[in-house]
Protein backbone atom coordinates (compact mmCIF):
# COMPACT_ATOMS: atom_id res chain seq x y z
CA UNK A 1 0.00 0.00 0.00
CA UNK A 2 1.38 3.49 -0.85
CA UNK A 3 0.67 6.19 1.54
CA UNK A 4 1.06 9.15 0.92
CA UNK A 5 -0.53 11.35 3.58
CA UNK A 6 -2.34 9.53 6.36
CA UNK A 7 -5.00 12.13 6.80
CA UNK A 8 -6.36 11.99 2.93
CA UNK A 9 -6.22 8.86 3.04
CA UNK A 10 -8.46 7.91 5.80
CA UNK A 11 -10.94 10.81 4.84
CA UNK A 12 -10.99 8.77 1.66
CA UNK A 13 -12.11 5.70 2.96
CA UNK A 14 -14.87 8.35 4.69
CA UNK A 15 -15.66 9.21 1.02
CA UNK A 16 -16.19 6.23 -0.23
CA UNK A 17 -17.37 3.95 2.41
CA UNK A 18 -18.46 5.84 4.71
CA UNK A 19 -20.45 3.64 7.01
CA UNK A 20 -17.96 0.94 7.19
CA UNK A 21 -17.66 0.72 11.17
CA UNK A 22 -14.12 2.23 12.08
CA UNK A 23 -14.82 1.65 16.07
CA UNK A 24 -16.45 -0.47 18.06
CA UNK A 25 -16.52 -0.03 21.74
CA UNK A 26 -18.23 -3.28 23.46
CA UNK A 27 -21.24 -1.94 20.46
CA UNK A 28 -20.87 1.42 21.55
CA UNK A 29 -19.88 1.86 17.34
CA UNK A 30 -18.69 5.09 15.18
CA UNK A 31 -18.67 5.02 11.31
CA UNK A 32 -15.78 6.36 8.86
CA UNK A 33 -18.52 9.04 8.07
CA UNK A 34 -18.65 10.05 11.76
CA UNK A 35 -14.66 9.74 12.15
CA UNK A 36 -14.12 12.27 9.27
CA UNK A 37 -17.30 14.30 10.95
CA UNK A 38 -15.87 15.19 14.24
CA UNK A 39 -12.45 15.46 13.43
CA UNK A 40 -13.01 17.96 10.80
CA UNK A 41 -15.35 19.82 13.25
CA UNK A 42 -13.06 19.83 15.83
CA UNK A 43 -10.24 20.71 12.96
CA UNK A 44 -12.34 23.52 12.52
CA UNK A 45 -12.63 24.68 16.09
CA UNK A 46 -8.94 24.74 16.58
CA UNK A 47 -8.06 26.76 13.61
CA UNK A 48 -10.31 29.34 14.83
CA UNK A 49 -8.87 29.08 18.29
CA UNK A 50 -5.85 30.54 17.02
CA UNK A 51 -3.59 28.92 18.65
CA UNK A 52 0.56 28.83 18.72
CA UNK A 53 1.21 27.46 15.29
CA UNK A 54 2.39 24.05 15.44
CA UNK A 55 1.85 23.78 18.60
CA UNK A 56 1.04 20.54 20.04
CA UNK A 57 -2.17 19.20 21.78
CA UNK A 58 -2.83 17.15 24.79
CA UNK A 59 -5.66 14.51 24.46
CA UNK A 60 -6.56 13.01 28.23
CA UNK A 61 -8.56 10.13 28.49
CA UNK A 62 -9.17 5.90 27.82
CA UNK A 63 -10.16 3.64 25.08
CA UNK A 64 -12.78 6.09 23.82
CA UNK A 65 -13.80 6.77 20.15
CA UNK A 66 -12.98 10.43 21.00
CA UNK A 67 -9.72 9.94 21.11
CA UNK A 68 -8.93 8.83 18.01
CA UNK A 69 -11.35 11.57 16.81
CA UNK A 70 -9.14 14.38 18.79
CA UNK A 71 -6.09 12.71 17.36
CA UNK A 72 -7.46 13.26 13.43
CA UNK A 73 -8.98 16.52 14.43
CA UNK A 74 -6.09 18.17 16.17
CA UNK A 75 -3.10 16.62 13.24
CA UNK A 76 -5.84 17.79 10.52
CA UNK A 77 -5.55 21.80 12.11
CA UNK A 78 -1.85 21.51 12.23
CA UNK A 79 -1.04 20.24 15.66
CA UNK A 80 0.73 17.04 17.18
CA UNK A 81 -1.37 15.47 19.85
CA UNK A 82 -0.23 13.90 22.77
CA UNK A 83 -1.60 11.34 23.85
CA UNK A 84 -2.35 10.55 27.98
CA UNK A 85 -3.97 7.88 29.44
CA UNK A 86 -6.53 8.32 32.26
CA UNK A 87 -4.85 6.31 34.40
CA UNK A 88 -1.68 8.29 34.89
CA UNK A 89 -0.78 10.38 38.04
CA UNK A 90 -1.30 13.46 38.93
CA UNK A 91 2.76 14.58 38.74
CA UNK A 92 2.88 12.83 35.41
CA UNK A 93 0.14 14.62 34.39
CA UNK A 94 2.03 17.90 35.72
CA UNK A 95 5.25 17.12 33.84
CA UNK A 96 3.75 16.02 30.73
CA UNK A 97 2.03 19.51 30.83
CA UNK A 98 5.38 21.37 32.18
CA UNK A 99 7.54 19.57 29.44
CA UNK A 100 5.11 19.71 26.07
CA UNK A 101 3.98 23.10 26.66
CA UNK A 102 0.44 22.39 25.06
CA UNK A 103 -1.80 24.56 23.64
CA UNK A 104 -4.85 23.32 24.34
CA UNK A 105 -5.87 20.36 26.53
CA UNK A 106 -9.01 18.11 25.10
CA UNK A 107 -10.38 16.05 28.38
CA UNK A 108 -12.52 13.30 26.93
CA UNK A 109 -12.33 12.48 30.74
CA UNK A 110 -12.35 14.30 33.44
CA UNK A 111 -9.07 15.67 34.31
CA UNK A 112 -7.95 15.25 37.85
CA UNK A 113 -5.56 18.20 38.12
CA UNK A 114 -6.05 22.14 38.25
CA UNK A 115 -5.24 23.50 35.40
CA UNK A 116 -4.19 26.79 34.69
CA UNK A 117 -2.87 29.18 31.44
CA UNK A 118 -4.02 26.38 29.20
CA UNK A 119 -7.67 26.52 27.49
CA UNK A 120 -9.37 22.89 28.36
CA UNK A 121 -12.03 21.71 26.50
CA UNK A 122 -14.08 19.41 28.47
CA UNK A 123 -16.53 15.99 27.11
CA UNK A 124 -19.32 18.17 27.30
CA UNK A 125 -17.88 20.95 24.95
CA UNK A 126 -15.96 18.25 22.66
CA UNK A 127 -19.04 16.70 22.33
CA UNK A 128 -20.71 19.93 21.38
CA UNK A 129 -18.04 20.73 18.86
CA UNK A 130 -18.18 17.43 17.70
CA UNK A 131 -21.88 17.74 16.72
CA UNK A 132 -21.51 21.43 14.74
CA UNK A 133 -20.75 19.48 11.53
CA UNK A 134 -18.50 21.95 10.35
CA UNK A 135 -17.13 21.77 6.85
CA UNK A 136 -13.29 21.68 7.09
CA UNK A 137 -10.78 22.13 4.15
CA UNK A 138 -7.19 20.98 5.41
CA UNK A 139 -5.26 23.84 4.42
CA UNK A 140 -2.28 22.87 6.79
CA UNK A 141 -2.50 19.38 8.26
CA UNK A 142 0.63 18.21 9.83
CA UNK A 143 3.07 16.92 6.81
CA UNK A 144 6.10 15.66 6.38
CA UNK A 145 8.98 16.13 9.44
CA UNK A 146 6.28 17.61 11.69
CA UNK A 147 5.31 15.71 14.56
CA UNK A 148 2.41 13.78 14.05
CA UNK A 149 2.70 12.57 17.74
CA UNK A 150 4.48 13.21 21.36
CA UNK A 151 4.53 10.27 23.32
CA UNK A 152 5.89 10.62 26.71
CA UNK A 153 7.94 7.35 27.91
CA UNK A 154 8.72 7.10 31.87
CA UNK A 155 12.79 7.48 31.46
CA UNK A 156 14.16 5.08 33.83
CA UNK A 157 15.10 8.44 36.31
CA UNK A 158 14.06 11.76 36.51
CA UNK A 159 11.00 13.82 34.54
CA UNK A 160 9.11 11.42 31.09
CA UNK A 161 10.57 12.07 27.84
CA UNK A 162 8.54 13.60 24.92
CA UNK A 163 9.26 11.53 21.68
CA UNK A 164 8.85 13.40 18.36
CA UNK A 165 7.17 11.36 15.80
CA UNK A 166 6.85 12.92 12.29
CA UNK A 167 4.28 12.17 9.29
CA UNK A 168 7.17 10.99 7.41
CA UNK A 169 7.94 8.63 10.94
CA UNK A 170 4.57 7.20 10.85
CA UNK A 171 4.24 6.72 6.76
CA UNK A 172 7.39 4.71 6.79
CA UNK A 173 6.23 2.34 9.88
CA UNK A 174 2.59 2.43 8.28
CA UNK A 175 3.77 0.97 4.97
CA UNK A 176 5.96 -1.24 6.52
CA UNK A 177 2.83 -2.53 8.12
CA UNK A 178 0.52 -2.82 5.57
CA UNK A 179 3.41 -4.02 3.19
CA UNK A 180 4.38 -7.47 2.37
CA UNK A 181 5.46 -8.95 5.73
CA UNK A 182 2.51 -9.32 7.56
CA UNK A 183 -0.24 -9.64 5.27
CA UNK A 184 -2.93 -7.39 6.85
CA UNK A 185 -5.90 -7.85 5.05
CA UNK A 186 -8.32 -4.80 4.14
CA UNK A 187 -11.65 -4.78 6.91
CA UNK A 188 -9.65 -6.41 9.08
CA UNK A 189 -11.16 -6.57 13.21
CA UNK A 190 -8.39 -5.71 15.28
CA UNK A 191 -8.25 -5.55 18.66
CA UNK A 192 -7.58 -2.15 20.56
CA UNK A 193 -6.55 -2.79 24.00
CA UNK A 194 -2.85 -1.04 24.51
CA UNK A 195 -3.42 2.79 25.85
CA UNK A 196 -2.92 5.32 23.47
CA UNK A 197 -0.49 6.99 25.33
CA UNK A 198 1.92 3.15 24.70
CA UNK A 199 3.04 3.80 21.01
CA UNK A 200 2.21 -0.12 21.00
CA UNK A 201 -1.66 1.24 20.42
CA UNK A 202 -0.45 2.73 16.77
CA UNK A 203 0.39 -0.58 15.81
CA UNK A 204 -3.53 -1.44 16.27
CA UNK A 205 -5.08 1.40 15.00
CA UNK A 206 -3.44 3.58 12.33
CA UNK A 207 -2.87 0.44 9.92
CA UNK A 208 -6.38 -0.62 10.84
CA UNK A 209 -7.90 2.65 9.76
CA UNK A 210 -5.40 3.40 6.70
CA UNK A 211 -6.85 -0.63 5.71
CA UNK A 212 -10.54 0.20 6.03
CA UNK A 213 -10.99 -1.95 9.11
CA UNK A 214 -12.99 -1.90 12.44
CA UNK A 215 -11.23 -1.36 15.75
CA UNK A 216 -12.70 -3.54 18.55
CA UNK A 217 -11.69 -1.52 21.47
CA UNK A 218 -11.50 -3.67 25.06
CA UNK A 219 -11.16 -0.57 28.02
CA UNK A 220 -8.73 -1.01 30.78
CA UNK A 221 -11.84 -1.67 33.26
CA UNK A 222 -12.94 -4.78 30.91
CA UNK A 223 -9.58 -6.22 30.46
CA UNK A 224 -8.64 -6.41 33.94
CA UNK A 225 -11.43 -8.32 35.15
CA UNK A 226 -10.49 -11.80 33.63
CA UNK A 227 -13.73 -12.97 34.13
CA UNK A 228 -15.34 -9.84 32.43
CA UNK A 229 -12.79 -10.03 30.09
CA UNK A 230 -12.73 -14.04 29.17
CA UNK A 231 -16.62 -13.27 28.57
CA UNK A 232 -15.84 -10.59 25.84
CA UNK A 233 -13.16 -11.51 24.20
CA UNK A 234 -15.10 -14.24 21.40
CA UNK A 235 -17.70 -11.95 20.95
CA UNK A 236 -15.35 -9.47 19.68
CA UNK A 237 -14.94 -11.31 16.48
CA UNK A 238 -11.39 -10.38 16.07
CA UNK A 239 -8.88 -11.34 12.88
CA UNK A 240 -5.79 -9.62 14.37
CA UNK A 241 -4.70 -9.10 17.82
CA UNK A 242 -2.40 -6.54 19.06
CA UNK A 243 -0.62 -6.51 22.44
CA UNK A 244 2.39 -7.19 24.65
CA UNK A 245 2.57 -11.11 25.02
CA UNK A 246 1.72 -10.32 29.06
CA UNK A 247 -1.49 -9.67 27.85
CA UNK A 248 -1.86 -12.66 25.77
CA UNK A 249 -0.46 -14.90 28.71
CA UNK A 250 -3.57 -12.99 30.65
CA UNK A 251 -6.24 -14.20 27.94
CA UNK A 252 -4.59 -17.72 27.60
CA UNK A 253 -5.24 -18.44 31.59
CA UNK A 254 -8.74 -19.07 30.21
CA UNK A 255 -8.71 -22.76 28.43
CA UNK A 256 -11.42 -21.23 26.24
CA UNK A 257 -9.13 -19.04 24.40
CA UNK A 258 -8.61 -20.97 21.29
CA UNK A 259 -9.33 -21.16 17.67
CA UNK A 260 -12.32 -22.52 17.97
CA UNK A 261 -13.91 -19.33 19.49
CA UNK A 262 -11.86 -17.07 17.50
CA UNK A 263 -12.55 -18.65 14.02
CA UNK A 264 -11.47 -15.69 12.33
CA UNK A 265 -8.66 -14.86 14.46
CA UNK A 266 -5.49 -15.02 11.48
CA UNK A 267 -2.84 -13.05 13.38
CA UNK A 268 -1.38 -12.17 16.76
CA UNK A 269 1.30 -9.49 16.73
CA UNK A 270 3.73 -8.30 19.87
CA UNK A 271 6.07 -5.87 20.69
CA UNK A 272 7.17 -4.36 23.60
CA UNK A 273 8.51 -7.15 25.69
CA UNK A 274 10.08 -10.50 25.58
CA UNK A 275 7.93 -13.00 23.38
CA UNK A 276 8.85 -16.32 24.92
CA UNK A 277 8.79 -19.47 23.66
CA UNK A 278 6.39 -21.09 25.96
CA UNK A 279 3.46 -18.35 24.98
CA UNK A 280 4.73 -18.94 21.19
CA UNK A 281 4.39 -22.68 21.13
CA UNK A 282 1.24 -22.56 23.81
CA UNK A 283 -0.40 -19.63 20.72
CA UNK A 284 0.46 -21.80 17.96
CA UNK A 285 -1.31 -24.87 19.51
CA UNK A 286 -4.60 -23.17 20.40
CA UNK A 287 -4.70 -21.41 16.69
CA UNK A 288 -3.16 -23.38 14.47
CA UNK A 289 -5.24 -20.55 11.51
CA UNK A 290 -3.41 -17.67 13.06
CA UNK A 291 0.27 -16.36 12.27
CA UNK A 292 2.21 -15.20 15.31
CA UNK A 293 4.70 -11.81 14.62
CA UNK A 294 7.17 -11.11 16.26
CA UNK A 295 8.48 -7.48 16.30
CA UNK A 296 10.98 -5.25 18.04
CA UNK A 297 11.25 -1.37 18.34
CA UNK A 298 11.36 1.55 20.54
CA UNK A 299 9.03 4.22 21.09
CA UNK A 300 12.05 6.82 19.46
CA UNK A 301 12.10 4.52 16.00
CA UNK A 302 8.39 4.74 15.57
CA UNK A 303 6.90 1.70 17.04
CA UNK A 304 9.19 -1.24 15.50
CA UNK A 305 11.51 -1.95 13.11
CA UNK A 306 11.76 -5.73 13.05
CA UNK A 307 9.91 -8.74 12.56
CA UNK A 308 9.41 -12.42 11.91
CA UNK A 309 7.12 -14.91 11.90
CA UNK A 310 7.09 -16.86 14.64
CA UNK A 311 6.18 -20.86 13.38
CA UNK A 312 7.25 -24.19 14.89
CA UNK A 313 10.57 -24.49 13.05
CA UNK A 314 11.79 -21.00 14.51
CA UNK A 315 10.53 -22.45 18.15
CA UNK A 316 12.23 -25.62 17.55
CA UNK A 317 15.75 -23.07 16.16
CA UNK A 318 16.43 -21.16 19.00
CA UNK A 319 15.26 -21.59 22.75
CA UNK A 320 15.09 -17.15 22.84
CA UNK A 321 12.32 -16.09 19.98
CA UNK A 322 14.29 -13.57 17.43
CA UNK A 323 13.29 -10.49 17.30
CA UNK A 324 13.18 -10.75 13.51
CA UNK A 325 14.56 -9.07 10.56
CA UNK A 326 14.97 -4.85 10.11
CA UNK A 327 12.40 -3.54 7.45
CA UNK A 328 13.89 -2.43 4.32
CA UNK A 329 13.76 0.90 4.23
CA UNK A 330 16.31 0.98 7.73
CA UNK A 331 19.58 -0.08 8.70
CA UNK A 332 20.36 -1.46 12.28
CA UNK A 333 24.05 -1.35 13.26
CA UNK A 334 25.41 -3.17 16.22
CA UNK A 335 28.10 -1.45 17.79
CA UNK A 336 30.33 -2.00 21.45
CA UNK A 337 30.73 0.64 23.86
CA UNK A 338 33.12 2.72 21.02
CA UNK A 339 30.78 3.13 18.59
CA UNK A 340 32.60 -0.13 16.39
CA UNK A 341 30.61 -2.42 14.60
CA UNK A 342 31.07 -5.91 16.40
CA UNK A 343 31.04 -9.38 14.66
CA UNK A 344 28.36 -11.59 13.58
CA UNK A 345 27.53 -13.41 16.59
CA UNK A 346 28.70 -10.71 19.31
CA UNK A 347 26.74 -8.93 21.30
CA UNK A 348 26.42 -5.17 21.13
CA UNK A 349 24.33 -2.16 21.07
CA UNK A 350 21.17 -1.93 18.65
CA UNK A 351 21.61 1.56 16.44
CA UNK A 352 18.75 2.28 14.42
CA UNK A 353 19.24 4.31 10.98
CA UNK A 354 16.20 5.49 8.94
CA UNK A 355 13.14 7.56 7.95
CA UNK A 356 11.14 5.56 10.75
CA UNK A 357 13.53 7.30 13.60
CA UNK A 358 12.20 10.33 15.86
CA UNK A 359 14.00 13.75 15.27
CA UNK A 360 14.44 13.58 19.23
CA UNK A 361 12.92 14.47 22.82
CA UNK A 362 10.59 17.44 23.16
CA UNK A 363 11.92 20.36 24.23
CA UNK A 364 15.23 18.48 25.65
CA UNK A 365 18.20 18.91 23.69
CA UNK A 366 20.27 17.01 26.10
CA UNK A 367 19.25 14.18 26.00
CA UNK A 368 18.57 14.37 22.84
CA UNK A 369 22.21 14.89 22.08
CA UNK A 370 23.01 11.54 24.04
CA UNK A 371 20.92 9.30 22.37
CA UNK A 372 20.35 10.74 18.80
CA UNK A 373 23.09 11.34 16.29
CA UNK A 374 23.13 11.52 12.60
CA UNK A 375 24.98 8.68 10.48
CA UNK A 376 25.29 8.77 6.69
CA UNK A 377 23.04 11.77 6.60
CA UNK A 378 19.90 9.87 8.38
CA UNK A 379 18.79 10.33 11.63
CA UNK A 380 20.04 7.50 14.10
CA UNK A 381 19.03 6.30 18.04
CA UNK A 382 21.00 4.38 20.23
CA UNK A 383 18.74 2.21 21.84
CA UNK A 384 20.68 1.13 24.90
CA UNK A 385 19.12 -2.89 23.52
CA UNK A 386 21.90 -5.62 23.28
CA UNK A 387 21.24 -7.99 20.24
CA UNK A 388 22.91 -10.12 17.76
CA UNK A 389 23.26 -10.72 14.14
CA UNK A 390 23.91 -14.21 12.94
CA UNK A 391 25.09 -15.23 9.47
CA UNK A 392 21.54 -14.88 7.75
CA UNK A 393 20.99 -11.12 9.00
CA UNK A 394 18.40 -12.42 12.15
CA UNK A 395 18.31 -10.51 14.88
CA UNK A 396 18.78 -11.86 18.43
CA UNK A 397 17.64 -9.66 21.41
CA UNK A 398 20.15 -10.10 24.59
CA UNK A 399 18.36 -7.73 26.93
CA UNK A 400 18.66 -4.18 28.46
CA UNK A 401 21.98 -2.88 28.92
CA UNK A 402 20.67 -1.15 31.93
CA UNK A 403 19.00 -5.08 32.97
CA UNK A 404 22.46 -6.35 33.14
CA UNK A 405 23.73 -6.48 36.75
CA UNK A 406 27.27 -7.88 38.24
CA UNK A 407 27.09 -10.63 40.84
CA UNK A 408 30.08 -12.20 42.17
CA UNK A 409 31.82 -10.68 39.27
CA UNK A 410 29.82 -12.20 36.60
CA UNK A 411 27.98 -10.48 34.15
CA UNK A 412 24.00 -11.11 34.27
CA UNK A 413 21.12 -10.51 32.28
CA UNK A 414 18.00 -10.92 34.06
CA UNK A 415 15.87 -11.51 31.22
CA UNK A 416 17.95 -14.41 30.59
CA UNK A 417 17.37 -15.58 33.85
CA UNK A 418 14.04 -14.84 33.66
CA UNK A 419 13.72 -17.10 30.17
CA UNK A 420 15.37 -19.56 31.71
CA UNK A 421 13.50 -20.34 34.97
CA UNK A 422 10.59 -20.03 32.37
CA UNK A 423 12.08 -23.48 30.60
CA UNK A 424 10.63 -25.32 33.76
CA UNK A 425 7.27 -27.11 33.48
CA UNK A 426 6.70 -25.68 36.96
CA UNK A 427 6.90 -22.82 36.13
CA UNK A 428 4.04 -20.11 34.48
CA UNK A 429 5.79 -17.08 34.37
CA UNK A 430 9.46 -15.62 35.67
CA UNK A 431 11.30 -12.99 36.54
CA UNK A 432 14.43 -12.24 38.10
CA UNK A 433 15.48 -9.39 40.61
CA UNK A 434 18.43 -8.09 41.81
CA UNK A 435 18.93 -7.17 45.92
CA UNK A 436 21.53 -4.31 46.44
CA UNK A 437 23.43 -3.58 49.42
CA UNK A 438 24.09 -0.32 50.84
CA UNK A 439 27.05 0.65 48.34
CA UNK A 440 24.40 -0.04 45.47
CA UNK A 441 26.20 -3.39 44.99
CA UNK A 442 24.12 -6.62 43.99
CA UNK A 443 24.23 -8.99 47.23
CA UNK A 444 21.72 -11.51 45.96
CA UNK A 445 19.81 -12.63 42.85
CA UNK A 446 15.64 -13.22 43.36
CA UNK A 447 13.20 -15.34 41.85
CA UNK A 448 9.78 -14.09 41.76
CA UNK A 449 7.38 -16.73 39.95
CA UNK A 450 4.13 -17.42 38.94
CA UNK A 451 3.70 -21.24 39.32
CA UNK A 452 1.90 -23.84 37.50
CA UNK A 453 -0.06 -26.22 39.41
CA UNK A 454 1.32 -28.56 41.63
CA UNK A 455 0.93 -30.99 44.28
CA UNK A 456 4.00 -29.76 45.95
CA UNK A 457 3.41 -29.33 49.98
CA UNK A 458 5.84 -26.48 50.45
CA UNK A 459 7.18 -23.95 48.59
CA UNK A 460 11.26 -25.45 49.36
CA UNK A 461 10.05 -28.62 47.63
CA UNK A 462 8.63 -27.10 44.63
CA UNK A 463 11.95 -24.53 44.56
CA UNK A 464 14.21 -27.75 44.76
CA UNK A 465 11.94 -29.47 41.83
CA UNK A 466 12.97 -26.33 39.45
CA UNK A 467 16.45 -26.04 40.17
CA UNK A 468 17.16 -29.74 40.03
CA UNK A 469 15.09 -29.40 36.25
CA UNK A 470 17.57 -26.30 35.56
CA UNK A 471 20.78 -27.00 36.54
CA UNK A 472 21.65 -28.57 33.20
CA UNK A 473 20.32 -24.99 31.36
CA UNK A 474 21.85 -22.69 33.70
CA UNK A 475 24.55 -21.78 34.90
CA UNK A 476 24.99 -22.18 38.62
CA UNK A 477 25.65 -18.32 38.96
CA UNK A 478 23.00 -17.22 37.43
CA UNK A 479 20.39 -19.58 39.61
CA UNK A 480 18.82 -16.93 41.79
CA UNK A 481 19.36 -17.63 45.82
CA UNK A 482 16.27 -17.53 46.95
CA UNK A 483 12.72 -18.01 44.92
CA UNK A 484 9.58 -16.58 45.97
CA UNK A 485 6.00 -16.99 44.57
CA UNK A 486 2.65 -15.45 43.74
CA UNK A 487 -0.42 -15.92 42.30
CA UNK A 488 0.43 -12.77 39.75
CA UNK A 489 2.83 -10.39 38.58
CA UNK A 490 2.06 -7.28 38.42
CA UNK A 491 1.86 -5.07 35.15
CA UNK A 492 2.67 -1.26 34.26
CA UNK A 493 0.06 0.65 32.90
CA UNK A 494 1.20 -0.64 29.29
CA UNK A 495 0.34 -4.16 30.18
CA UNK A 496 4.04 -5.28 30.42
CA UNK A 497 5.76 -6.75 33.39
CA UNK A 498 6.47 -4.19 35.82
CA UNK A 499 10.27 -5.65 36.59
CA UNK A 500 11.63 -1.98 37.78
CA UNK A 501 8.64 -1.49 40.47
CA UNK A 502 9.20 -5.23 41.65
CA UNK A 503 12.99 -4.12 42.11
CA UNK A 504 11.96 -1.14 43.96
CA UNK A 505 9.72 -3.35 46.32
CA UNK A 506 12.28 -6.02 47.21
CA UNK A 507 14.72 -3.26 47.65
CA UNK A 508 12.71 -1.15 49.83
CA UNK A 509 11.62 -4.44 52.09
CA UNK A 510 15.31 -4.97 52.56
Amino acid sequence: MIIKNIMTAIDTIAETQGHTIAYDELGNTHTYEQLKKYSDSLASFIENLHVADKAPIMVYGGQQFDMIASFLGSVKAGHAYVPVDVNSADERLTDIIEIGQPALIIAVDELPIEVADVTVINKTQLTEIFNTGNAFKMTQPVVGDENFYIIFTSGTTGKPKGVQISHDNLVSFASWMLGETFDWQSGSNVLSQPPYSFDLSVMDWIPTLLAKGTLKALPKESADDFKALFKILPSLQLNKWVSTPSFADVALLDPEFKQQNHPNLNAFFFCGEVLTSTTAQKLLDRFPDAKVYNTYGPTEATVAVTGLQITQDVIASYDKMPIGYVKSDTKIMIQDSDGIAVSEDEAGEIVIVGPSVSKGYLNNPEKTAATFTVIDGQQAYKTGDLATRDVNGLLHYKGRSDFQIKLHGFRIELEEVAQQLQQSQWVEQAVAVPRYDADGKVKQLLAIIVAKNNTFEKPILLTNAIKSELENIMMPYMVPSRFMYREALPLTPNGKIDLKGLISEVNNNA
